[in-house]
């Protein structure tokens, strides 16, 4: 019953209010994910090389809010992006962990990194010298990330982008930080 009435309140406020996880299931996410990884690799053929000698580093991305983790692998000659579960990640090099709005409004420059670090609401662990390359990396685009992910669903852009902007709204008060 517990389950019940955190599904009818609320995914994920709730269900951190009464210790019951949401458990998503990953296997629907894993095409889509490939598909964002390849769609950016060959919008941006040469992001990963940026990463120089930490191109072959793994990176998990734990969204504190969702019930997912993603797992980055951004080797130039196959980069992979894999949804995993946060309580058992595979093996990594660093981990970055947010809010999923913060992570999206980092990556599309409107929050500062060092601020955010500061203010607690990014935590990074491990190889601290290759999140710093992947972002400078993310930096070096000539679009954001997000644009680059939403220029690889076609006719679905104006659809993903509307959601995402949604979504990056919710982050707009602490943006005071840029």
């Amino acid at each position: 019953m517990p389950a019940q009435s955190t599904l009818r309140s609320g995914f994920a406020g709730s269900a951190r209010r009464t210790g019951w996880r949401l458990r998503l299931p990953l296997l629907p996410l894993q095409p889509l994910l490939a598909h964002v990884v390849r769609s950016v690799a060959r919008r941006h053929p040469g992001l990963f090389n940026r990463l120089g000698p930490y191109a072959g580093r793994r990176f998990l991305i734990v969204l504190t809010d969702l019930p997912v983790a993603l797992w980055l692998h951004p080797h130039p000659a196959a980069p992979r992006l894999c949804a995993v579960r946060p309580d058992h990640p595979p093996d990594h090099d660093a981990r970055i962990a947010g809010r999923f709005a913060t992570l999206l409004a980092l990556t599309d420059g409107r929050l500062d990194s060092d601020a955010i670090f500061f203010d607690r609401a990014l935590s990074v662990d491990g190889d601290t010298e290759a999140v710093v390359a992947l972002r400078n990396a993310l930096d070096d685009l000539d679009e954001s990330l997000v644009d680059a992910v939403c220029a690889g669903f076609g006719p679905l852009s104006p659809t993903l982008r509307h959601v995402l902007d949604r979504l990056r709204a919710k982050e707009a008060p602490r943006d005071a930080h840029r």
